[in-house]
């Protein structure tokens, strides 16, 4: 059974708990808070404003927009995730990236992996979550980026040490109030409806530039 981002719970806005959203290559790395350490959370981070499909377009390097076939960019200082077609704007959708310290990786990437109703397995006690509207990763789950590094620091609220193989992706969330902010771990946020329509419309190999 593939596996996907692991997730710790979040309970409703205003609260500030994060949902981790990081996925490791064998679906479970090692995840802690480091020792040692006691801080105060972090506020919740606000959400973009809504922005224009010109504006949203402007951002995109000429070099991308001259491309052929699909292409999905992420503006990350926007929150948006763009679909192009030969240059042209096909579909735009809210996004919610990655949080200070735990920045969606920038750079050019692929679709690697997709998975339809994706089960995802608590990092600590490896409880299943099924398909349904408790799952963490949504209905869809559309992988871009692996990285087997490990990622460690302050995530707002705790101090986490990652360690392991961890992939960034595009999914879909139960937790509707994070899409347009910089909250989660890494991955990629979207309202669940739009992941649904995003999978239809790419494929593996289709190619993914994270904006810096």
């Amino acid at each position: 059974m593939p596996r996907f981002p692991v997730s710790l719970p979040l309970p409703p806005a205003p609260a500030r708990l994060a949902p981790l959203l990081l996925a490791t290559a064998t679906g479970l790395g090692i995840l802690a808070p480091a020792a040692g350490h006691a801080r105060q959370a972090d506020p919740i981070p606000p959400a973009a404003p809504p922005i224009s499909d010109a504006v949203a377009l402007a951002a995109v390097p000429e070099e991308l927009r001259l491309q052929t076939g699909l292409h999905l960019v992420l503006d990350r200082s926007r929150r948006q995730l763009m679909l192009l077609e030969n240059g042209e704007l096909r579909r735009r959708f809210p996004a919610a990236v990655g949080m200070v310290g735990w920045e969606t990786p920038a750079g050019r990437f692929q679709v690697m992996e997709k998975q339809v109703d994706p089960v995802w397995e608590h990092p600590q006690n490896g409880k299943r979550v099924g398909p349904g509207p408790a799952n963490p990763l949504g209905s869809r789950w559309i992988g871009f980026h692996r990285d087997c590094a490990g990622r460690k620091g302050w995530d707002g609220e705790r101090y986490l040490d990652v360690q392991g193989c961890v992939v960034a992706g595009f999914h879909g969330t139960p937790h509707r109030w994070t899409v347009g902010r910089a909250i989660s771990h890494g991955c990629v946020r979207l309202y669940d409806e739009h992941v649904r329509d995003l999978y239809e419309l790419v494929q593996i190999g289709t190619p993914v530039t994270v904006l810096p």
